[in-house]
């Protein structure tokens, strides 16, 4: 079984724009543990009171698949071992497990800790077995190994022999500059495997863009230990994504390295460290990006159809994610007929029960409209309505006759936007205005002010967010704008989107489609209650 070490609370942290508190470290920390990865580095005690903390307040936690370790160096050079405040730190963080690193490049021995070649030799040695007479187990980081190797294999090979000598569980070869290819490290392994009698771990940076595929050529090659980061969190161009390892292991080579049954918990993991460190998801990461398994031509949608193998190369709910269907202009109509699946749309008989929508003409008006500078990738709810308008029986909850809005700066108040809205609802003219800080804000509330005393459950539904993007600069003011709204009901989140030459008619159909859509689920949830004789107050 490969071991998993996670090292995210330490070498992820050090990512540009990434800084996590205690309490998110140590949430963290516990959803490894639920995923059952066996180590996780939390920190570097010696470098920072954050770290200190981590230690202290993990010590009084259940742990129950996982062993917390401590990170730290071996001694500096002209201090004597019981006097190093690095080892120090590290053993007060009373952790079983530690991970020192020391230098296996001649390059870095002479020119950055400037010592001699044997001196760093004993400094890795003495040091390992400093933490291993205070009874840790001790795994030792064999930094700039490659590059080490590469300069001078005998001495690079010697350094690791100093820390099995010392007494190391684990000797770790690190690709820390990220610039070796997959046949230098495998060829490598495979030497180095031979020269020492240890247990062999891999650590690798994405430099080059090799960290995952350098990490399994060093599994290929004997390696028992892989060190990464969640989602490829870490300096520079990050660590070697974990998620995409462990994936690769367990689906593509057959080398479990989670309890059984964890992989379908990656999805969510991958999720909720990118929240946690307040960074966008990178939806097209392998298995566990949103987009991984998203069909967006229309050969490939039709092929999957037939057979969802023809086009995935896993199946995506193992490792917690799904297949989705994407619709734009390079769609067919299988595209449309799988969007409407995904949705819950039933295509013979309608959203409402009614007869078989006309699937051509919605795919025509969505190129037709892309083409204008739509974009329906992100819009989801905006294809269910034109699935529905299409249905004889689709009654929309309101209709527009007309909107206006006015935007004033004036002497004393400053900018503020004032709309009026004139819409029919069961066949009654209602005409609301209201004042917003925005164009947008005043048509939201002069939309729900005329709405609300006919569908109260309006109050439920919320805008997540709303981008705006201009689509050809080179008109200037007169360009093609995008509108994209995302919307909430806290129960369903959806996306609309509206395009114009006008801000304001973008903004307006992205806004009335997404309180459409938001009020036909009301509606839709209102009579799933009602059949199965649930109270509910009426909608309408």
């Amino acid at each position: 079984m490969i071991e998993i070490y996670d090292t995210t609370l330490r070498d992820g942290t050090q990512r540009e724009g990434i800084s996590l508190t205690c309490d998110d470290k140590l949430r963290i920390a516990a959803r490894l543990d639920e995923l059952g990865i066996p180590l996780i580095e939390g920190g570097w005690p010696g470098s920072n009171p954050k770290d200190v903390e981590f230690f202290a307040r993990a010590r009084d936690r259940p742990w129950q698949q996982s062993a917390i370790v401590a990170f730290g160096a071996t001694r500096r050079v002209g201090v004597a071992i019981e006097d190093d405040a690095n080892l120090r730190a590290v053993l007060d963080a009373g952790t079983d497990v530690c991970t020192i690193f020391g230098k296996s490049w001649s390059l870095h021995v002479t020119e950055v800790l400037r010592t001699s070649l044997d001196d760093n030799l004993e400094l890795i040695e003495e040091s390992i077995a400093y933490l291993k007479a205070a009874g840790r187990r001790v795994i030792y980081d064999a930094e700039h190994f490659f590059d080490g190797y590469a300069a001078d294999p005998e001495y690079a090979v010697a350094t690791l022999s100093a820390a099995v000598r010392g007494g190391a569980e684990v000797v770790v070869l690190c690709d820390t500059n990220g610039g070796s290819m997959p046949w230098q490290v495998e060829a490598a392994v495979g030497r180095v495997s031979q020269a020492i009698d240890c247990r062999l771990g891999i650590h690798t940076h994405d430099d080059s863009g090799c960290a995952v595929a350098n990490a399994i050529a060093a599994i290929n090659a004997g390696v028992v230990h892989v060190q990464g980061t969640v989602n490829g969190y870490g300096e520079r161009c990050g660590n070697a994504n974990l998620c995409t390892i462990i994936a690769n292991l367990e689906l593509k080579l057959g080398m479990p390295c989670l309890p059984d049954g964890a992989l379908t918990r990656l999805y969510d993991v991958s999720r909720f460290v990118a929240e946690t460190a307040n960074l966008a998801p990178d939806e097209h990461m392998p298995y566990v990006g949103r987009s991984a398994f998203a069909h967006k031509g229309g050969v490939h949608v039709s092929a999957i159809r037939r057979n969802s193998r023809s086009y995935n190369h896993v199946v995506p709910s193992l490792v917690g994610n799904e297949m989705r269907v994407v619709v734009s202009e390079l769609s067919g109509r299988g595209n449309v007929l799988c969007k409407a699946e995904e949705l819950g749309f039933r295509i013979d008989k309608g959203w409402n029960g009614g007869r078989e929508v006309d699937v051509g003409s919605v795919l025509a008006e969505i190129k037709q409209n892309e083409a204008s500078g739509f974009a329906y990738e992100s819009a989801e709810a905006s294809i269910a309505l034109m699935l529905a308008r299409r249905q004889a029986e689709y009654q929309p909850p309101y209709q527009l006759i007309d909107y206006m809005v006015n935007v004033e700066h004036r002497q004393g108040r400053g900018t503020f936007a004032e709309a009026t809205v004139k819409v029919a609802v069961h066949s009654h003219v209602v005409h609301t205005a209201a004042e917003g800080n925005g164009p947008v804000h005043a048509l939201d509330r002069a939309l729900r002010k005329a709405l609300l005393p006919v569908y109260p459950g309006l109050a439920e539904i919320e805008l997540l967010d709303y981008k705006v993007r201009i689509l050809d600069g080179s008109r200037a003011t007169s360009s093609t704008t995008r509108v994209l709204m995302l919307t909430t009901d806290s129960h369903s989140t959806w996306g609309t989107v509206g395009a114009s030459t006008n801000i304001i008619d973008a903004s307006w159909r992205a806004l009335t489609d997404a309180f459409e859509y938001g009020l036909c689920l009301l509606r839709r949830a209102q009579t799933t209650r009602a059949m199965t004789k649930e109270p509910t107050a009426t909608i309408s």
